[in-house]
């Protein structure tokens, strides 16, 4: 049996981990919140992220963080143009044809990042990438807290642009009655394509941050999109809070199934999670209930 000092670093690590996850999943919640759209190119956009910041920082020299802004904008305007000219376009079809176009742009996303990169896993290095800091038993990694920080930062934002800003109220009623919002002269389509382009900078920021933990493969982007659900499902679709608490969950469980079962296990536990969730709480953790 592990010690208890290993056990609380190895669940400090998932909580750290868990919450970057949270983020890379709040873009999933949000896009889906808003126009009840289910991004199936999740994944694929954030490996995309994933290998802008390493083809920045191998070709600058400069560091993940540095890159991150100007990465994060870059996709916001990816999101934005894709919503803008494609999906919007979908938007009042069934719900079959907008999951083939999502699952198309996966498809080409996944191919274009395997015929411009190789299947060869690429990653990120910097001075402090094995520092930690002491806490008396405790060793937290300086990396992984530096990427809960930036992810918890970028969810305030978030959070604080949606409850308090003209836009973020916008979209909100957008979200509750899109009808509505059309009477009243509110531009659907555009605030549609302004959410797209601001969980993709979810997706954006959580791609920086992860690739100094996570070597990327075009391989990558499925796996995340199928951990984003997973998370989404958990916390309850539509949820900001929901996506940050399974996100840690889910952060946590892969952690202590690595320590206490074995690393190949992570995957199993998560979907264990997932189906007690749906059996004891259909509408997820954080989910309202009908």
């Amino acid at each position: 049996m592990p010690s208890i000092d290993l056990i609380s670093n190895v669940v400090i690590a998932g909580v750290l981990t868990g919450l970057v996850y949270g983020l890379m999943a709040l873009g999933l919640s949000v896009i889906f919140g808003v126009m009840r759209v289910v991004n199936f190119a999740h994944g694929e956009l954030m490996a995309g992220a994933m290998y802008a910041s390493v083809i920045a920082c191998s070709a600058l020299s400069l560091d993940p963080f540095v890159v991150l802004l100007p990465i994060t904008a870059l996709f916001f305007g990816l999101g934005y143009l894709l919503q803008d000219r494609v999906i919007n376009r979908f938007m009042g079809r069934p719900e079959h044809t907008q999951f083939l176009l999502l699952l198309a742009i996966a498809t080409i996303l996944l191919n274009l990042q395997l015929m411009g990169f190789g299947p060869d896993a690429q990653g990120v290095q910097t001075d402090y990438q094995l520092d930690s800091f002491e806490l008396g038993p405790i060793l937290i990694d300086s990396v992984r807290l530096y990427a809960a920080g930036t992810a918890l930062l970028a969810t305030a934002l978030l959070f604080v642009f949606f409850r308090f800003s003209p836009m973020g109220k916008a979209i909100r009623a957008c979200a509750d009655n899109p009808l509505g919002a059309q009477v009243i002269g509110l531009p659907v389509e555009r605030l549609y394509s302004l959410t797209f382009g601001l969980g993709s900078a979810c997706l954006a920021i959580a791609g920086c941050v992860l690739v100094l933990m996570v070597e990327v493969t075009p391989g990558i982007g499925p796996a995340y999109t199928l951990l984003a659900f997973v998370i989404v499902i958990v916390g309850g679709l539509g949820s900001m809070a929901g996506a940050l608490v399974g996100g840690v969950l889910i952060g946590v469980s892969e952690s202590l199934a690595g320590l206490l079962v074995t690393p190949s296990a992570k995957s199993m536990i998560s979907f264990a999670l997932l189906m007690a969730v749906l059996l004891l709480r259909p509408s997820g953790l954080m989910g309202k209930t009908s």
